[in-house]
């Protein structure tokens, strides 16, 4: 029944605090607008337990029911968002809110914002809490895998309506500014729960949001308040570490500017960050440096698979130089015997993926060297995962891999599933197309173990997933960690 559905949503509202009480009576009659009712009945229901998503789901079957929508995923997002933005408060209410926390502290800001990101359903926790996410052991230290399963896959339906929807540039990607309440379309997400904090970071304006699909706690986006390219530069430190002063309970990394080595959207400067800490971050300085002119900055080399060099220091100011003489040093470096390019055919490969963090009084940036060449043994990077893992994960190694953190794709799932069965029953794995790309990576370890059994056969896989991906990770690092690798990298560093 419409009423109770209602009823049950406003409730939620006033609970989680989307919703004043004052504007119980408003929020309802914006529903009842919505579904393109007259009359409504306050009904007895049951407010014990409201759960956000059957509420969700028992709305959208009405809104199929009458016509309003077509029954399929794409459609429906569509339409809950734009049915929680009902509950939702206006944009200066949400920056007021943030600054009156903020007096209190950066931490009891972010937790609001947090939340509310979470109560209005941009960031759905219902499916957030379908992905796979484990730990493993590597020399490294504990790398987090998580299977992403909180994107939905599109129907055909949408993907049909898509195709022969009018084009359109508005907004220019999903990072602009102009995404808050946005109603969306079957080819862009709907935004009209989606709120933004202004924040001003190198004496320009920047948003600060969450992501929606949180890979990791508070998984938060930076972005440039104007669509312009990614670029690793000078200005890039500054910025970090300008959010960093601002929360310095939060980390936040740039992914680098260049194709390969960077994220998914380079067309649009943005930097992500969070209240976690990844391996990378608790990996020691194996080899300390010296640098000439910064003797008064602590440096070294991170153990890690990755090319890492680590500065530390009271003076956030000290490190923006140093990680600028560094970063120009790396873009015109080249390393023959090492197979380092600077450049080939007036293309540039070198980069930086930068991260910075505050511990305790101590500001720290963490350098990790990219370089994108290509050759003709490794056709999508010789510093990208090599063929042998494409089985497990093909995409590019950005800022959250670079970290310790494997955003693995959502077909492993049924595929490890299948995996599982097949090596508990003996089956001939290259007899099922699913899974016959993982008949190579199976033999490789199977003799480590003495049985498959239904109770040990997914912790197995979980673990050679993980030991999997700590390969991609040394694949990805221009300067192995080997004896030879540790002296090619020294070798970059007496040029500083």
């Amino acid at each position: 029944m419409l009423s109770e559905s209602i009823k049950k949503l406003v409730e939620y509202g006033v609970r989680t605090g989307l919703t004043p009480e004052c504007e119980r009576i408003y929020t309802t009659n914006l529903l009842l607008e919505l579904f393109h009712e007259d009359d409504y009945e306050d009904v007895e229901c049951d407010m014990s337990e409201i759960a956000l998503e059957e509420i969700l789901a028992e709305l959208l079957d009405e809104a199929c029911t009458r016509g309003i929508i077509e029954n399929s995923i794409g459609y429906r997002d569509l339409f809950d968002t734009k049915i929680m933005n009902c509950l939702m408060p206006r944009p200066a209410q949400v920056q007021d809110s943030f600054r009156r926390k903020y007096e209190e502290s950066p931490e009891a800001a972010t937790d609001y914002f947090y939340k509310l990101s979470q109560d209005s359903d941009y960031i759905r926790r219902y499916r957030v809490k379908k992905d796979m996410k484990w730990k493993v052991d590597s020399p490294y230290g504990e790398i987090d895998i998580t299977i992403n399963l909180s994107k939905p896959e599109k129907d055909p339906k949408a993907i049909a309506a898509a195709r022969n929807a009018k084009a359109s540039s508005y907004p220019k990607c999903l990072l602009c500014v102009e995404n808050e309440g946005y109603a969306g379309r079957l080819n862009h997400p709907a935004r009209e729960n989606h709120r933004i904090i202004p924040i001003t970071i190198n004496d320009s304006n920047w948003g600060f949001q969450y992501s929606p699909y949180v890979y990791y706690n508070e998984h938060c986006i930076v972005f440039n308040g104007q669509h312009t390219p990614m670029k690793i530069e000078k200005q890039t430190f500054i910025k970090l570490f300008d959010f960093v002063k601002l929360f310095p309970h939060y980390f936040l990394g740039s992914n680098a500017d260049l194709p390969i080595v960077g994220g998914s959207i380079l067309s649009h400067d943005h930097f992500q960050g969070g209240h976690y800490t990844f391996a990378m971050a608790k990996a020691p300085i194996e080899v300390p440096v010296t640098i000439p002119g910064y003797e008064d900055v602590e440096a070294g080399i991170v153990k890690w698979p990755l090319s890492v060099l680590r500065i530390r220091s009271t003076d956030e100011k000290r490190l923006i130089d140093l990680a600028d003489h560094v970063l120009q040093a790396w873009r015109g470096y080249t390393d023959e015997e090492a197979c380092i390019f600077a450049e080939t055919d007036g293309e540039p490969h070198n980069t930086i993926t930068p991260i910075a963090r505050k511990v305790g009084d101590v500001f720290e940036l963490d350098l990790t060297l990219r370089n994108n060449l290509t050759t003709e043994e490794h056709p999508l990077g010789l510093y990208h995962p090599h063929a042998q893992y494409h089985n497990i994960k093909k995409e590019n190694i950005g800022l959250i891999e670079v970290m310790g953190l494997a955003v693995l794709p959502s077909r492993l799932k049924e595929e490890l599933e299948i995996l599982a069965d097949y090596l508990v029953e003996g089956k001939d794995i290259r007899s099922n197309e699913k899974i016959e790309k993982h008949a190579d990576w199976v033999e490789a370890f199977r003799g480590k173990y003495d049985a498959f059994t239904s109770g040990n056969v997914m912790d197995i896989l979980k673990k050679e997933v993980g030991i999997t991906f700590t390969h991609v990770l040394e694949d990805a690092g221009v300067y192995k960690c080997t004896e030879e690798g540790r002296k090619a990298f020294k070798k970059f560093i007496k040029t500083l």
